[in-house]
Order: structure tokens, then C-alpha cells, then sequence
């Protein structure tokens, strides 16, 4: 704005609007463009996560124990084996809501480790895919509803092999 003295006016000046640099626009292109791109992938990411979520819940959730074992392993001969060693699991748990076991074993080449527990109302309790280079060794907290067998099911060099031992449960952890 300009003050003119002699006519006692005043003149506006207008403004002329700055022009966009080239630069800012390539960056606010390639900023949308990179947040579009995220945006799909995390969409996508999050519908995998809900598949991946109603997957594990309907695996884990296989009904009696005979189910369990033929949807997991099917007719598939499972061998009795004294390479597999259950420790820290007690003959008698106070309480069934936690009652820990550790599994190992000599097998070679083992690819998994599966810990069912024949009378709970979900069997299978743990399942754990292992490098077939590791030591198998796991160790977990399980939940028993009522006294039962456990059975360990090792998956290793394409054979599976098994073992087992009762726990008896003095206060059940199932939601008894």
C-alpha cells in the first residue's frame, strides 16, 4: 500500500501470486504418490493378518482329539520313540492353568514339535516349526482342563514320532 500526498489516496497494490516451484511439486507428487502406496499395503497387510488370525483359531480349534490328529497328521504312521524327552512336566499339577513342560530331543533333522493334550477341549496346545540345523528343545506353559495324557508329536527327516505321559490336574485351568 502507497500513501500519495498529493490527492490524499490510496493505492493498492495487488499482489502477484507466487508461482509453484517445480521442485515443490515433484515432492508433493511423490509424497501422494508414496502415501497411496502405503495405504495398499497396509490394507493388504491387515487383511492378511484377519485371514492369518481366523486360520490359527480354526486350527487350533479342531474339536476331539482323534480329529485333531487326523486333520494334523492324517493316516500318516506315527512311531513310538524314546528320543523324545518330556521334562518339567509334573506327575500331579496343583493347577491346571499352568502346568509346564519341556520337550527335547536327539532326532536329527527335526521340523517340528507338536504338544496336544488328549482331554482339553482344544487338543492341540502347542505346535512349533523348528530349523531342521537347531537343537529341539521347547519349553511352554500349557493348560489342562481335567487330568490327561499329554502327547508329543515330532515331525523330523519326513517320519513322524511320538510320546506321551499322563498329568493328573488337582484345579482344572480350562475355564473349570
Amino acid at each position: 500500500m502507497q500513501l500519495n500526498n498529493q490527492h490524499s489516496t490510496i493505492k493498492h497494490f495487488s499482489a502477484a501470486k507466487p508461482i509453484m516451484s517445480n521442485s515443490r511439486r515433484k515432492f508433493i507428487k511423490t509424497l501422494m504418490t508414496f502415501s497411496a502406496y502405503g495405504l495398499t499395503v497396509a490394507s493388504s497387510i491387515l487383511h492378511a493378518s484377519v485371514t492369518h488370525t481366523r486360520r490359527i483359531k480354526d486350527y487350533f480349534n479342531s474339536g476331539t482329539f482323534e480329529q485333531t490328529m487326523l486333520r494334523l497328521f492324517g493316516e500318516a504312521e506315527i512311531i513310538e520313540s524314546k528320543k523324545i524327552k518330556i521334562s518339567r512336566l509334573p506327575r500331579i499339577a496343583e493347577n491346571g492353568a499352568n502346568v509346564p513342560i519341556t520337550v527335547s530331543s536327539t532326532l536329527d533333522s527335526v521340523e517340528k514339535i507338536s504338544i496336544l493334550v488328549e482331554d482339553n477341549p482344544s487338543p492341540l496346545s502347542a505346535e512349533f516349526f523348528l530349523s531342521p540345523a537347531l537343537v529341539a528343545h521347547v519349553s511352554v506353559r500349557l493348560k489342562m482342563a481335567k487330568t490327561s495324557r499329554i502327547v508329543i508329536i515330532v515331525q523330523a527327516e519326513g517320519k513322524l514320532y511320538r510320546t506321551s505321559r499322563s498329568v493328573k490336574v488337582a484345579v482344572g485351568g480350562c475355564g473349570a
